[in-house]
């Protein structure tokens, strides 16, 4: 049976050796007790959900002291950009929905900055560069974060702008102890060569010329001294002030083509969520230029065929979500690209006729390996969600895409430059093609769904992985009756490409099932039990009939989810 797995370590191989030598129960498994290591947080008070305890620690004590949802948010996702500095923090992009508990309505924030105006396959051309580049000083696009807070502040914020910050600069000024997925990132040999392709990402992040080890306390002057600047002048520091000064000095420097104009003209963008019904559940996304859409439509095709009574974790509930997901993903990194300049076929590609046209491609007894994008008519990142006492939602994610994004640390500054424009392609006829000015297809995915009286915010974050995480998730709690905690822990597959018959499944799913895919034509990289590759997510739960509130944390990361303290 080994035979037909592809094993990466001889870690895995053991794991899976001991896997098969236990016998499987004839019993259901509730009789035996939970499956899942984790209770759900559960109160009537706020809570928030991060991906570390520090940022949710700073979110619920905003929350104690009258913040709202929104003021928290941004609090954790400044401690966040400290804590995780590889990962997110002000020189990446943004996007949330928020869910108003008094008038029942959702809204979303597209905070994704541009390509530089003077940036053009032209220009790469003339350099010799064939094909976006994925780091260095042209994969940079204008940081959207700090604008998408300030905007999201102005209307549902409670309390002052600088006090939202002050966890934050303190943990830059006086350091914090390195946690241990987030060693895990920051040691990783294969991140090495992005920050050392930069002197001033190599002083900052590498000190001593190593990086920093569980429990090391890491401190970042340079960014306590931006964070200090965002406090006390709002966007402007970032778009017009100091810190955008800073930017540019390092961009030139490098041969970067961003503009002063570039950054002052940026604005965030509200927009409308889009949705389908999910047997019974409303399940929201965000728009193009985000990925959204592929969750929408990959939870279209598995919804063509009823949950099986094998299970979650049964070979023919997963072979469904893996080739449910190769179709969707193709129609995505087909047609997915700035509105402003395509109109994307958003409702044909979520329409449910469509997806039983779509569906009818796939075989149940063989895995597809070349998958083409579909005819329609007509990372690395953070996720937060947080809920307020009154029952506010908001569902947030913030990232500078690659771990260590474009490598290039803004001078003086402390924080790196995302690499988003990695996200367009260069062929002349793409939808996504590079133009100057132009937003590239964005991987990052807040989420939200509703049934009744039920409210979720949810996000499972992790570049090419987050629709097919959500997906997962969704269908975990709708198809097989898993609460939150264990819809998020649950065993995970994931695959970053629409085409190939590769996939990478965690060794929690029983041996059974991994036997049967292999006979199907997947190609298995048995992982462990949690890893950070299946994505980490955070999601909340708030009942409007009860007033009640529910969380869950995902074990593959350092977080939790932390119920506002009654003061």
């Amino acid at each position: 049976m080994i035979n037909y797995f592809r094993m990466t370590t001889l870690v895995r191989f053991v794991a899976v050796l001991v896997f098969l030598a236990t016998p499987f129960l004839s019993t259901p498994l509730l009789s035996q007790g939970r499956n899942y290591g984790r209770s759900q947080v559960i109160t009537q008070q706020g809570i928030a959900a991060t991906s570390q305890t520090l940022a949710s620690q700073a979110a619920v004590q905003i929350l104690a002291h009258g913040g709202s949802a929104v003021d928290a948010a941004i609090a954790a996702n400044a401690v966040l950009a400290v804590v995780e500095p590889m990962k997110n923090g002000l020189g990446g992009d943004l996007f949330a929905l928020y869910w108003d508990a008094k008038s029942g309505k959702l809204q979303g924030l597209n905070a994704s900055g541009p390509a530089p105006r003077g940036l053009s396959p032209e220009l790469l051309a003339k350099q010799g560069i064939q094909s976006m580049p994925q780091q260095g000083i042209h994969s940079f696009t204008v940081p959207g974060a700090v604008d998408g807070w300030w905007k999201i502040h102005q209307r549902y914020g409670k309390l002052p702008w600088k006090d939202l910050f002050q966890s934050a600069i303190a943990y830059a000024e006086n350091g914090f102890p390195v946690s241990e997925a987030i060693q895990e990132s920051w040691a990783d040999p294969v991140n090495h060569p992005r920050i050392k392709s930069n002197p001033e990402s190599m002083r900052v992040f590498l000190p001593g010329g190593k990086a920093p080890i569980e429990g090391d306390l890491f401190r970042n002057p340079g960014m306590a001294r931006a964070l200090h600047l965002v406090a006390e002048k709002g966007p402007d520091a970032m778009y017009k002030g100091e810190i955008g000064a800073a930017i540019l000095k390092t961009s030139h420097s490098l041969g970067g083509t961003m503009t002063a104009e570039d950054l002052a003209s940026f604005s965030a963008e509200w927009v409308q969520p889009i949705s389908i019904d999910y047997r019974g559940w409303r399940v929201y996304e965000m728009p193009p230029n985000g990925q959204g859409m592929a969750a929408l439509e990959m939870l279209n095709l598995m919804e063509t065929v009823p949950p099986t009574p094998l299970g979650a974790f049964s070979a023919v509930e997963m072979h469904k979500r893996i080739e449910s997901m190769k179709l969707a993903y193709a129609d995505v990194h087909r047609y997915d690209a700035d509105p402003h300049t395509y109109d994307v076929p958003v409702s044909q590609l979520l329409s449910k006729e469509y997806a039983r046209t779509r569906a009818a491609l796939i075989n149940p007894k063989k895995a597809k390996c070349d998958v083409p994008a579909g005819q329609p008519i007509g990372s690395d990142t953070t996720y937060l969600t947080v809920v307020d006492k009154d029952g506010n939602i908001v569902s947030w994610i913030q990232s500078i895409y690659s771990e260590f994004g474009s490598g290039v640390t803004v001078e003086g500054m402390g924080f790196l430059l995302q690499n988003r424009g990695a996200g367009f392609t260069l062929e002349p006829k793409h939808p996504n093609v590079l133009v100057g000015g132009k937003r590239p297809f964005h991987t990052i995915i807040p989420a939200f769904m509703e049934r009744g009286d039920v409210h979720i915010g949810f996000g499972i974050m992790g570049g090419a992985n987050q629709p097919l995480a959500h997906a997962q998730f969704v269908s975990n709690l709708v198809d097989y009756g898993m609460n939150l905690q264990a819809a998020l822990e649950a065993p995970r597959f994931t695959k970053r490409t629409s085409t190939g018959c590769d996939v990478s499944i965690e060794v929690r799913v029983p041996a059974a099932t991994l036997q049967q895919l292999s006979e199907r034509g997947h190609q298995i990289a048995i992982r462990r039990e949690y890893t950070q590759e299946m994505g980490r997510g955070q999601a909340i739960l708030h009942n409007s009939k009860t007033g009640t509130n529910y969380a869950a944390s995902d074990p593959r990361a350092d977080g939790a989810a932390m119920p506002e303290p009654i003061r």
